[in-house]
């Protein structure tokens, strides 16, 4: 994979954790965040899509490297909303 490839990569798990922390309501940070986020969600994300048999939705293919677009943003999504709902202030 080369570096350009690599950039390429981020920038997609960046939108992706951008766009499942947009969804989700919950949100810390800027772009190194959201990469994280993209990652763990596409993770999340493809997990789910294997334990209900579904396809992967528009998979992007770079330098070989297939990332799950859709099921990146739905698992973006889902983390977001666990990591907002543990680290909530609590009220009383």
């Amino acid at each position: 994979m080369s570096f350009l490839e690599f950039l390429i990569l981020l920038l997609i798990a960046a939108l992706a954790g951008a766009l499942g922390q947009l969804l989700s309501g919950y949100s810390w940070g800027g772009y190194l965040v959201s990469i994280i986020v993209g990652f763990i969600g596409a993770i999340i994300g493809v997990w789910i899509a294997r334990q209900f048999s579904l396809p992967l939705l528009i998979p992007i293919t770079v330098g070989g490297r297939t990332f799950p677009f859709i099921w990146s943003i739905i698992g973006s999504a889902v983390f977001s909303v666990l990591l907002g709902l543990l680290t909530r202030k609590r009220t009383q």
